[in-house]
């Protein structure tokens, strides 16, 4: 059994589009780090939530300000 496809479209409800946000973006940090391994590159990746809270990831050696932290 494979899984179904999902509907892109807005999330209305505030909680859900939250979680849905929260569980996508570290799915997002995880193939970035594999992708990095793989192919041996710095990778920077920015994020802005909703509310306009950033979030960063780097898979080199480099040294980013962390907002997640706050």
């Amino acid at each position: 059994m494979g899984r179904r496809k999902v509907e892109l479209k807005r999330i209305e409800d505030k909680s859900s589009r939250q979680v849905t946000f929260s569980k996508r973006r570290s799915g997002l940090f995880k193939k970035a780090h594999q992708l990095a391994v793989l192919c041996d590159l710095e990778l920077v990746l920015n994020v802005f939530s909703g509310n306009g809270r950033p979030y960063e990831f780097s898979s080199g050696n480099r040294l980013l300000h962390s907002h997640e932290s706050r």
